[in-house]
């Protein structure tokens, strides 16, 4: 039997969106094929339980923004190596700015990220809340869908790349069109929504590289048709 280890960061200081939905996802989209899953909550404080196949940190305002900072810091040489050995990661609105190099706020000091994306982020003075339609060069998904509420305005480099390109909403920083992040197997997005029930092959691909390999197709009709009528949905 296959078995799956997801390390949920965080989940007391950044979860605000619904974006606990995106572990419950996961979690019963793998157990439906039968793979066996455990979920660890990652606290400040708590012990760490070793190698996880996937991590997914969450979104928060600044003042949780600043004490993960700090925790993640504690854990960044760790973390990179996970990143290295091909585990899968997924951080939504605050959590993917910590992924990158840092997020400067509106007031107050940098929070620096642990660098497993080649990005920034700095505050900006409009706020971006609205539905979003990405699209996307994957096969299995061309269109991705979410709702993002965040002021940050983040910006990528070298090889890290966009999980696409924004069609309705404004994406990474309103102004190159782009959506969320990828380098390596780690991903970064500011749909919340959840992310993952709105985009249900998105989360299977999550799940095929985690566990390094295709898995049987679920009969998605009904999450396919709620996916299907959020593509383009106004702003």
């Amino acid at each position: 039997m296959i078995k799956l280890r997801i390390g949920h960061l965080y989940p007391k200081l950044l979860n605000i969106y619904g974006d606990g939905g995106n572990i419950i996802t996961l979690k019963k989209r793998a157990e439906w094929r039968g793979i066996e899953v455990e979920v660890h909550e990652i606290n400040p404080g708590d012990v760490w339980l070793g190698e996880h196949d996937i991590y997914f940190i969450g979104g928060g305002q600044d003042q949780q923004q600043i004490q993960v900072s700090y925790e993640l810091n504690r854990h960044k040489e760790f973390m990179t190596s996970e990143r290295d050995r091909g585990a899968v990661f997924l951080g939504i609105c605050g959590g993917y700015q910590l992924l990158g190099h840092y997020y400067l706020p509106a007031e107050g000091d940098k929070l620096m990220g642990i660098s497993l994306l080649d990005a920034f982020t700095i505050a900006g003075k409009r706020r971006f809340i609205g539905n979003v339609t990405v699209k996307t060069e994957y096969d299995f998904s061309p269109y991705l869908v979410g709702f993002e509420n965040h002021s940050g305005q983040t910006y990528l480099q070298g090889d890290t790349k966009p999980i696409g390109n924004v069609v309705v909403g404004n994406g990474n920083n309103g102004q190159d069109i782009t959506e969320g992040a990828r380098y390596k197997n780690v991903f970064g997005t500011y749909m919340h929504g959840s992310f993952l029930p709105k985009n249900p092959k998105f989360a299977d691909y999550l799940l095929e590289l985690a566990v390094g390999q295709k898995l049987e197709p679920l009969d998605d009709k009904i999450e396919n048709n709620a996916h299907d009528a959020l593509i383009n949905k106004p702003y």
